[in-house]
C-alpha cells in the first residue's frame, strides 16, 4: 500500500512542525507548505527536511497558492491553522483545499470554541474566529470531512513573560494565581499528525462531528509557571502583582502581544480570577486525551521548560 500523502500548512510554528514529524514517524509521505521555503522548522535538520519530506509555497490566505501547493503535492489530507486577518474566515482557502483534491482536514482550532458554533460571540476574539473557520469547514467538507483539535493554554505562551525573565528578574501580572494547564504544542501537533496520518481515529463529539480537545496535565498557577521557569535558567524571579491596566500594558510593550489580544485576554483572565472557569470546560473530562491518542503520558510543564529554557534567557 501507498503511503499516504499528506500536506502539513505552516510547519515552523511548533505546533506544525511537530505534525508533520509525527505524520512522517507514522509513515505518511510529508509536504511542508510555507510563506518561505528556505526558512528552518524546528526540530528538523535540513538533512532531515531532505529525506522524506518535500517543500512547497504555499500562503495559507492565499487560495490560489494553497491550490498549486496541492495540486503539485497530490496530497489527500491537510493540517491547516485558522489565519486572523482572513476577511472571509478562510471559506475561499478551504474551498481551494476542497478543489485541489484535499479529502479531509485537520484544524488547530482552540478550547474557546464551546457548545452552538453560531453561539459564539464576536466579542470572544480568539473563540468567534476559530469557530467561523470551523463553520466554514463543516460546510464545505460535511461533519465527516475535518476534524477540529481544540487545545486549551499552551506552554508556549509563557514566552510572553520570557523578556521579563531574561532581562529583570520579575514579571508583573494582574492574575498570578488564576490557574492553567500549559499544554505542550509538541503534543497538540503529535496528535495531529497522529490523524492526519491516519494513525489514530478521533472520537466524535454528540453532534457527530470530529472534535478532540486536548488539555495538559496539570493545573499550575501562573505564578507558580514562573518559578518553575525560574528554577530551570537558575534566576530568582520575583512575581508583582499590578492592575490589569499596567499588565495591559506589560503584555503589549514587554510581551508584543497587539493591544486588542491583549485586552481580551485580560478580560478572560480577570474572570477567571474572579472564580470563573476556561469557557465551560471540564478539565478532567479532557485531561486524558493526549495519552489516549499518543499512547504516552503527556509533557509536563517543567520537562517542557528544559527543552525551551534558551528562550528564557536572553
Amino acid at each position: 500500500m501507498d503511503p499516504r500523502s499528506v500536506i502539513v500548512f505552516g510547519p515552523t510554528g511548533a505546533v506544525g512542525s511537530a505534525t508533520a514529524r509525527a505524520a512522517h514517524n507514522h509513515g505518511a509521505r510529508v509536504t511542508l507548505a510555507m510563506r518561505d521555503t528556505t526558512k528552518p522548522i524546528p526540530r528538523l535538520s535540513p538533512l532531515q527536511v531532505t529525506d522524506g519530506y518535500e517543500r512547497v509555497h504555499a500562503d495559507l490566505s492565499q487560495p490560489d497558492t494553497i491550490r498549486s501547493a496541492v495540486l503539485q503535492s497530490g496530497a489527500k489530507h491537510a493540517f491547516i491553522y485558522m489565519v486572523f486577518d482572513s476577511s472571509d474566515h478562510m471559506r475561499a482557502s478551504i474551498e481551494a483545499l476542497k478543489d485541489a483534491g484535499i479529502e479531509s482536514v485537520v484544524l488547530l482550532s482552540s478550547m474557546s470554541v464551546q457548545g452552538d458554533l453560531h453561539a459564539v460571540p464576536p466579542t470572544d476574539l480568539i473563540g468567534f474566529a476559530h469557530a467561523q473557520v470551523e463553520k466554514n469547514l463543516l460546510d464545505i467538507y460535511g461533519k465527516e470531512g475535518f476534524t477540529a483539535v481544540r487545545p486549551a493554554f499552551f506552554a508556549s505562551n509563557s514566552f510572553w513573560w520570557a523578556h521579563q525573565i531574561a532581562t529583570e528578574a520579575e514579571v508583573k501580572t494582574s492574575f498570578p494565581d488564576v490557574r492553567l494547564d500549559f499544554i505542550s504544542p509538541e503534543d497538540i501537533g503529535a496528535v495531529c499528525g497522529a490523524f492526519l496520518a491516519g494513525a489514530a481515529v478521533p472520537a466524535e463529539s454528540d453532534q457527530g462531528q470530529k472534535i478532540v480537545c486536548l488539555v495538559g496535565p496539570e493545573s499550575l498557577s501562573v505564578a507558580g509557571a514562573i518559578q518553575t521557569i525560574g528554577r530551570s535558567v537558575e534566576k530568582n524571579v520575583r512575581v508583582t502583582t499590578v492592575t490589569d491596566e499596567e499588565n495591559l500594558e506589560v503584555m503589549v510593550l514587554k510581551s508584543g502581544i497587539p493591544r486588542p489580544l491583549a485586552k481580551h485576554l485580560i478580560e478572560q483572565f480577570a474572570q477567571m480570577r474572579d472564580g470563573g472557569s476556561f469557557g465551560s470546560v471540564d478539565f478532567q473530562q479532557h485531561c486524558a486525551n493526549i495519552e489516549r491518542y499518543l499512547g504516552r503520558p503527556p509533557t509536563r510543564f517543567e520537562q517542557w521548560v528544559e527543552q525551551n529554557k534558551e528562550n528564557f534567557v536572553s
